[in-house]
C-alpha cells in the first residue's frame, strides 16, 4: 500500500487506512529519516485507536504505555537512543512484543534481531513537500 499526503489535516484519514490495513498485525515498525513524521503519524494512529492521553515520543524512556478508552494497551517505542539489542532486552521490549498487544516501534532497525518476522513495516519519506508512506 502506498499513501501520499501533504497536510496534518489528512493524518486522521491516513491513520484510519493504516488501522484497516494492519488490523491483524500487533507489531508495527515505523521507518524513516529524522523528521519524516513517524511520531506524528503514531499520534494519529493512537488517536484513532481511542487513546485519550497525550501521545509523545518516548525518546528518553524508550517505551510509553497508553490505554485506549476501551481498556486496550498500546505500546509506543522509540529505539533511537538504544546502544544495542541488549539494552532493548533490559528494557523489557521482548515481553511487550510477545504480549500480542499493539506495539508501535520507531527506529526498528536498531533492534532488528529482536523483531518478529510478521511485523508490519511502515516506511515514511518526504519528497517535494509531500509525505509518502509505503507498507510491506
Amino acid at each position: 500500500m502506498t499513501l501520499r499526503f501533504q497536510s496534518l489535516a489528512e493524518l486522521d484519514g491516513v491513520a484510519g487506512q493504516l488501522l484497516d490495513a494492519g488490523h491483524s498485525r500487533s507489531v508495527w515498525l515505523f521507518e524513516g529519516q529524522m523528521g519524516a513524521g513517524k511520531t506524528t503519524l503514531i499520534k494519529a494512529v493512537c488517536h484513532r485507536l481511542g487513546v485519550p492521553n497525550t501521545v509523545q515520543s518516548p525518546t528518553f524512556s524508550i517505551v510509553n504505555e497508553y490505554v485506549t478508552k476501551t481498556g486496550e494497551p498500546v505500546y509506543h517505542f522509540d529505539c533511537y537512543r538504544l546502544r544495542d539489542e541488549e539494552e532493548a532486552l533490559d528494557s523489557g521490549l521482548e515481553e511487550y512484543i510477545d504480549s500480542g498487544e499493539r506495539c508501535l516501534i520507531e527506529w526498528p532497525e536498531r533492534i532488528a534481531g529482536l523483531l518478529p518476522p510478521d511485523a508490519w513495516t511502515i516506511r515514511l519519506r518526504v519528497e517535494n513537500g509531500e509525505r509518502i508512506l509505503e507498507t510491506n
